[in-house]
């Protein structure tokens, strides 16, 4: 099974990660403008939601192998990371 079908049989949704908190947390240092090291539009659109503006995403590729494969392309379908080594 990939991510999502796992995540599905256990009963849970296929990305339950929400970024409030880190939002906070900038926030309560004063930071409002980021630059983003994520692979993941989700993440960037969260982050905005809550008041916090990706100024630039820094893209996080760590190279094609067999072993990542299938697994990286999981997270381009399924997640829709933006992921240009994989096709």
């Amino acid at each position: 099974m990939d991510t999502v079908e796992a995540n599905h049989v256990l009963g849970l949704p296929a990305d339950a990660r929400h970024y409030d908190l880190a939002a906070k947390i900038l926030k309560s240092k004063g930071v409002s403008r980021i630059r983003l090291m994520t692979n993941n539009p989700d993440k960037i659109n969260q982050l905005q939601e809550l008041g916090i503006e990706v100024v630039e995403r820094i893209p996080l590729e760590v190279g094609l192998t067999k072993e990542n494969q299938s697994y990286l392309k999981t997270k381009k379908e399924k997640f829709h990371h933006i992921l240009n080594e994989v096709n």
